[in-house]
């Protein structure tokens, strides 16, 4: 098999695409089948860098794991991270190339992009024996399939065969693939092979005769039905789609190594980028993660989190709005633990001159930190290695400020002030000998007897996951049937279903 290749489209956003894309690639590549995964368009403010330094979706770079290759921006060559509701940063071939309206995208630079995104594709296809691409949100977008880059638009230019996702948990999955598939034209509907059911709980025989029906009315068939699984804690792409308040990051079901638990409160601001961050907390037995927006949430937390966002002049606002901002002070105040990351950590020192990202001039930090910070026109995108707490680190960059430390005890790129810690650095945690180091600081200034598992490996955590999705679809999948299309594209002589695009 040398270029194979199979879109994985979905009937809506969040209907699964990304872990299905993970789980056949790892399925794949356990096959001895050279495999890699690919996104032409992803609009997400959950990022990674790779070893040659450019911005991708961290999807894909998890998909590039469950592949067992290194990711690269051939995998995810146009990457949108919202600004607003309205406006998004450009980000071609990892680098930002400009802000862009969603009118202004899509009224022309999408069209643009077309060519770049289908030449990274075939690179791939000429390189690997299979390529898995995943599509975004859903192919019966009719609005925007003029312009699409993503969807149907890559699979008619590259013949690629499809496979509809579709998330049962939420209801209405047979009218979900049903509408999707007859709100294609001809043409797109010739590559749509059939449908994979995802998130099923209970027993499968009630759910047949509905496939049955299905296949009647479609001319179609179901690669698969896969169950609900609970706790693979999977980087998202689009962010926590439900109400943040109360939301408990997945971990693992164990019971802490000491007789505390630790609380982490990691504070919802807006746009909040690299919320995965915070997975590798989660990871640990003993550690409940819970995202919130009220500063009675904070009282009880042993660590506050303000994470990474594309907006923080705006997360400033949120903050001092919500009231949170004087919690956060108060926690200073008591030696209470809280930690900075990225945007963060910009909102936790003196002042901001921002005359890029919120254009909104010189505005006051929180203070808790000695740093000031000032926005460049050029995107820090980098791979760092340092030591903290003893401890070697890595982690990856992605920031227009630029801190200038004038303070404090050096913490990575930042500094650390009583329990106040600040660092751009993303996925420093992950590291197991530097978070446990970093619990017992935390634990030690709480007042926790929180004792960190001395054999949890967020690595080995993060390829179980990936082993599980390749399961679910080794066990529960029609691989054979996969495999063939993946070879040898869609099934000739697929039934129109009426009444196709307006």
């Amino acid at each position: 098999m040398r270029g194979g290749g199979l879109l994985v489209a979905g009937t809506t956003s969040d209907a699964g695409k990304s872990v299905v894309t993970a789980g056949i690639c790892r399925w794949l590549v356990r096959q001895g089948v050279k495999v890699a995964p690919f996104k032409g368009q992803n609009m997400s403010l959950n990022s990674f860098v790779t070893k040659e330094g450019a911005e991708i979706g961290r999807a894909q770079a998890m998909q590039a794991q469950a592949a067992r290759v290194e990711p690269t921006a051939l995998m995810n060559p146009v990457l949108l991270k919202p600004g607003s509701d309205r406006s998004s940063q450009v980000v071609l071939m990892g680098k930002p190339v400009g802000e862009l309206s969603a009118r202004g995208y899509h009224g022309g630079r999408q069209k643009e992009l077309f060519e770049p995104v289908l030449a990274c594709l075939e690179e791939l296809r000429g390189s690997y024996d299979a390529v898995i691409c995943e599509g975004a949100g859903s192919p019966a977008e009719i609005n925007l399939r003029r312009t699409d880059i993503v969807n149907m638009g890559i699979a008619r230019a590259a013949k690629l065969p499809v496979v509809v996702v579709g998330d049962i948990d939420r209801g209405g999955v047979f009218a979900q693939f049903f509408g999707t598939t007859a709100l294609l034209s001809p043409e797109d509907q010739a590559l749509v092979a059939g449908y994979l059911v995802n998130k099923f709980r209970g027993d499968v025989t009630l759910l047949e005769p509905g496939l049955d029906m299905l296949h009647g009315l479609t001319g179609r068939r179901t690669f698969g039905v896969l169950p609900y699984a609970h706790g693979l804690g999977i980087d998202e792409e689009d962010g926590l789609r439900v109400s943040l308040r109360g939301t408990v990051r997945e971990s693992v079901v164990a019971p802490p190594v000491g007789a505390d638990v630790l609380r982490v409160a990691v504070c919802a601001v807006p746009l909040m980028s690299n919320f995965t961050d915070v997975d590798a907390l989660a990871a640990e037995p003993g550690v409940v993660v819970r995202f919130v927006d009220r500063p009675e949430e904070l009282v009880d937390a042993d660590l506050v989190v303000v994470p990474g966002t594309r907006g923080t002049v705006r997360a400033l606002a949120w903050l001092r709005e919500r009231g949170l901002a004087d919690e956060l002070a108060r926690r200073a105040a008591g030696g209470r633990p809280v930690l900075g990351i990225c945007g963060g950590f910009q909102a936790l020192g003196e002042r901001i001159e921002d005359d890029v990202e919120s254009k909104a001039g010189v505005v006051d930090g929180l203070g808790l930190l000695p740093v000031r910070v000032r926005f460049g026109v050029e995107k820090t995108l980098a791979r760092p290695v340092g030591e903290a707490l003893g401890e070697r680190v890595e982690g990856y960059e992605i920031h227009h400020g630029v801190a200038d430390v004038r303070g404090g005890e050096p913490f990575l790129d930042g500094c650390r002030v009583g329990s106040v810690w600040g660092t751009h650095w993303h996925g420093s945690l992950e590291g197991d000998g530097f978070r446990r180091a970093f619990l017992r600081e935390v634990a030690a200034a709480a007042g926790r007897r929180f004792v960190p598992a001395p054999d949890t490996s967020f690595g080995a955590l993060r390829e179980e996951q990936l082993d599980r999705l390749g399961d679910l679809i080794e066990e529960h999948a029609d691989t054979d049937a996969l495999l063939r299309l993946i070879e040898e594209g869609a099934p000739a002589g697929l039934p129109f279903v009426p009444p196709g695009a307006p």
